[in-house]
């Protein structure tokens, strides 16, 4: 499905442009879809996301549910607390999540968390993450708690995860293996070109370290009638 609805690249230039972009695309979306959904036009859609709109409460309530989310979450009133706050769901249920769908959501790039052993014990910290080759690639500092641990060839654990606060469902993804610093220079080049962006913390980490996992598991949480949750989820 065609993320954009249109053959130019989206420039959001709002906080909620900026929201709603990223919401459409991580649901895989076009303009199109979501204009449907809401009652609207592609036109406006595109401008919602590349202009700076001021759109009415009703229009915003559309979009939210068009997209599969809240309000709140699309003006950015939430974007400081912590997640999960909502009640659980109606009849929920957990299921495991194969490895093949694991690595379907984790989509190649993104956002996670790394648990490593550091000098004041274990230590868990986000880190952006890329996907080459059936492996974990972080760009971190040379003398940061990942790269020392990489270099003594640790396991390291890493996890990541989305939940869907408007229906009290999400899944999250485990991956455990050993750690290692790629130091060829061949290999280092490769890497990088493969790297879909720069850490958001920053410059000055130019180190690359790779996860291999030795074991990949993941959990989701459905909730029946919710989106994405199959008929007759928890019968």
């Amino acid at each position: 499905m065609n993320t954009n609805g249109d053959p130019r690249a989206s420039h959001a230039t709002s906080d909620l442009g900026r929201r709603v972009e990223a919401r459409r695309t991580r649901l895989g979306l076009s303009w199109e879809d979501v204009a449907e959904r809401a009652g609207s036009t592609p036109g406006y859609i595109a401008y919602v996301e590349e202009q700076v709109p001021t759109p009415g409460i009703e229009f915003l309530v559309r979009l939210a549910n068009a997209l599969e989310t809240t309000v709140q979450d699309l003006t950015g009133y939430t974007a400081d607390l912590a997640p999960g706050g909502a009640r659980a769901g109606y009849r929920a249920r957990m299921e495991e999540i194969g490895e093949a769908g694991c690595w379907e959501l984790l989509d190649g790039h993104g956002v996670g968390r790394v648990a490593v052993e550091g000098r004041d014990g274990l230590m868990v910290f986000p880190v952006n993450y890329q996907v080459v080759d059936g492996s974990v690639v972080f760009m971190t500092a040379a003398d940061s708690t990942l790269a020392r641990a990489s270099a003594s060839g640790v396991e390291i654990a890493f996890e990541e995860d989305h939940l869907d606060e408007a229906f009290s469902q999400g899944w999250s993804v485990l991956l455990v293996g050993q750690a290692r610093t790629v130091s060829e220079e061949t290999e280092v080049r490769r890497i990088k070109d493969a790297v879909h962006s720069a850490p958001w913390a920053g410059e000055g980490r130019d180190t690359v370290v790779t996860l291999s996992p030795r074991r990949v598991t993941g959990r989701r949480i459905q909730v029946p009638g919710a989106p994405g949750a199959p008929s007759g989820a928890a019968e």
